[in-house]
């Protein structure tokens, strides 16, 4: 399947059709609404998200939508499932993946090494860690904080009960994961290489990988 642009942006939703002219059915359309409610809501925030602003983002009527989900509440609910379910499947992927890797490093560290690329690699899913961003601040919410907690604390048991690392460890993933997302969240994209400060701070958490973020993060012009 190909992956069109959300609407503004150069960013893409994924889940779309090869074929435009093939006729979608009721569950790859509602993947395609998830796609754009990720990009909406990455950028907007529960608050500042509409459920028009998700429906012209994936092409379809927001009455639409609202028939799918009932309502944001919901949607914004499945949106963060959709981000925790690509997240823990992408690190499941990387920590059974037994393809050779560098002898000088143990076997844990290679699979730490992988894991933490299958984050960078989500930065490409436009929206996905700061739906869960803005997930996290809203532990008030009487149904959205209990979402946003159960989510935090599956992320907390993958690194401590699959992967195997101790609670110190497990706490220096996450926060390296937050500050990756905050750093999302903030467009700082923008200042690499006219802020010595920012450069380094990019250089120092993609020593590897730069030049693909560099292409993927999201910009302050972009929409979403």
């Amino acid at each position: 399947m190909t992956s069109p642009a959300v609407a503004g942006t150069g960013a893409s939703v994924d889940e779309a059709p090869a074929d435009p002219g093939k006729r979608l059915s009721s569950q790859e359309r509602r993947r395609q609404i998830l796609a754009a409610a990720l990009a909406v809501f990455g950028a907007r925030g529960y608050e500042g998200a509409t459920t028009d602003e998700v429906a012209r983002a994936a092409g379809v009527s927001q009455p639409y939508v609202v028939r799918l989900f009932g309502s944001k509440e919901n949607l914004f609910l499945a949106a963060i499932e959709d981000a925790l379910t690509r997240m823990l499947a992408g690190f499941r992927a990387a920590l059974a993946d037994d393809s050779p890797h560098d002898p000088d490093i143990t076997p844990e560290k290679a699979a730490a090494k992988r894991i933490g690329q299958a984050y960078v690699d989500l930065i490409a899913v436009r929206g996905l860690h700061q739906t869960l961003a803005h997930a996290y601040l809203l532990g008030s919410h009487p149904v959205i904080g209990a979402a946003a907690r159960q989510g935090f604390a599956k992320v907390w048991r993958f690194f401590r009960d699959e992967m195997g690392l101790d609670a110190d460890e497990s706490r220096t993933f996450m926060a390296e994961g937050m500050l990756i997302s905050t750093m999302i969240g903030l467009r700082i994209v923008d200042d690499y290489g006219s802020d010595p400060q920012i450069t380094e701070l990019f250089r120092s958490c993609f020593p590897t990988e730069l030049p693909h973020v560099l292409e993927v993060l999201p910009r302050g012009t972009d929409r979403w």
